[in-house]
């Protein structure tokens, strides 16, 4: 198998590393965060600003591409990437978590996961084979394989039998993904761990995960209403049972805390729509905390959000004048704060692999989530 990965710099005081991932659409640096773009689109933005701010890999989700145009629609127009219009990479999620949400709606066997649409209520079937099968009609450039994802408290029988089940479907997904590569599938496929909050799941799921000899894993499961303690002794206990040859994804995860958290324990890419989320109702990301623009402190406030930062809110609009746009419902405004936030994230990680590379980042991270946190600390203070 082809390498996909290579580190390029490790940090001497915590498992933090740097590195390049080549993928059919070009290459990036990781630590990397990933735009959220569930339907084919980071909301409130175009792909061109997406590649100008320097993503070159998003996320899309199999779900609700499937529902909706669905695969005979894209397969026509050509995958994916000439359906959308986007360059870079892809990474499409298999839409397992949003099938397991819709607890009343679905029915799992080890064929597969049968649910309604949340659209219409038809009804589907996924299974591992079928969910490979859309993303190499998507074209994506990393895919993941159906996976069961349990809720925290959920009993030790069930989240072992969730194991059992994610290994059950990995092995097959691997095995159709594996026979889509040899007629030229150029995409790679992960693995995810699962195990809930039971360590020695979680040790059984890598093991297993990791005996499939994928390009990637991920770590699934985490950031889904745990308490932060339970997240961080989770996540680090986890990732040191990962191979460190193979590229590490945590999913579903995107405040500075987290990604800090992840990075520190060898992670390399993780996503969430934290950022675009906030951005539209009117929150933004500094690195002295959060700014609520919406909030009558910023009606008369000439300055930017952060004189620093090069985006087009910071370079051409005041506060006032953003959080009008807000109080106003003028879609503007959201252009504006999603694009303001996906460059501070995308500083943040450039930031992080710098200070990785120079030896610099535990003192990096410390410097910097005590003054976020103090930002934070604040903000509350005034409200």
């Amino acid at each position: 198998m082809n390498p996909i990965f290579t580190v390029t710099a490790t940090d001497p005081a915590t498992a933090a590393r740097a590195g390049v991932l080549s993928l059919p659409h070009g290459t990036l640096q990781t630590p990397a965060f990933m735009p959220v773009g569930t339907a084919a689109t980071v909301k409130a933005l175009r792909h061109a600003d997406l590649h100008r701010i320097g993503y070159r890999l998003i996320l899309a989700n199999t779900y609700h591409l499937v529902l909706r145009p669905g695969t005979d629609v894209i397969d026509a127009l050509g995958g994916l990437h000439r359906f959308s219009g986007w360059t870079g990479n892809i990474l499409t999620d298999s839409g397992g978590y949003q099938v397991f949400s819709l607890s009343a709606l679905r029915k799992i066997s080890d064929r597969g996961v049968e649910f309604a649409s949340h659209i219409d209520g038809s009804r589907h079937l996924f299974t591992p084979e079928s969910v490979v099968d859309a993303q190499v009609i998507f074209g994506s450039d990393i895919q993941m394989p159906l996976d069961v994802c349990t809720a925290p408290g959920v009993g030790r029988a069930e989240a072992e039998r969730a194991v059992e089940t994610t290994t059950l479907w990995a092995r097959r997904a691997a095995a159709r993904w594996s026979q889509k590569r040899d007629l030229g599938y150029a995409g790679s496929l992960f693995g995810i761990v699962q195990g809930n909050f039971f360590p020695d799941l979680r040790t059984r799921s890598a093991a297993e995960i990791r005996a499939l000899d994928l390009p990637g894993i991920a770590i699934g499961g985490l950031s889904v209403g745990e308490e932060t303690s339970l997240f961080r002794d989770t996540l680090f206990a986890t990732a040191a049972e990962l191979p460190v040859d193979r590229p590490r994804y945590l999913m579903g995860i995107g405040t500075p805390d987290y990604i800090f958290d992840a990075v520190t324990a060898g992670i390399d890419m993780f996503d969430c729509v934290f950022p675009t989320r906030i951005a539209r109702n009117g929150t933004v990301m500094t690195w002295n905390g959060r700014v609520v623009l919406k909030h009558e402190s910023h009606t008369n406030s000439d300055d930017p959000i952060d004189p620093d930062c090069p985006c087009t809110a910071c370079t051409g609009y005041s506060r006032a004048y953003l959080r009008h746009l807000f109080k106003s419902g003028e879609m503007l405004g959201p252009i504006l704060t999603t694009e303001h936030n996906l460059v501070f994230f995308r500083t943040l990680t450039d930031r992080i692999r710098d200070a990785i590379a120079s030896g610099t980042y535990a003192r990096f991270r410390d410097d910097t989530m005590y003054r976020y946190n103090e930002g934070e600390r604040a903000r509350i203070e005034r409200r």
